[in-house]
């Protein structure tokens, strides 16, 4: 594929990416993951696979846009 039609899905996996991290984010404030933080001594699950989906969409749309 050329780099003209791989453009826009690199874009796209970098705004996926960080709309996931953001979304992990605003879980992260929530009551339930402050009750388990406190229990636990770490952020849920649901919260770690939203930050780890967004780091990877992101990379990978990084990877793609700047790849030759």
């Amino acid at each position: 594929m050329s780099k003209s039609t791989m453009q826009p899905v690199a874009i796209g996996l970098i705004t996926i990416g960080a709309g996931l991290a953001f979304w992990g984010y605003r879980q992260a404030g929530g009551l339930e993951s402050r009750l388990n933080n406190v229990i636990s001594g770490s952020p849920g699950d649901n919260v770690m696979m939203l930050y780890i989906a967004g780091a990877a969409c992101a990379a990978a749309g990084i990877f793609l846009f700047l790849k030759k």
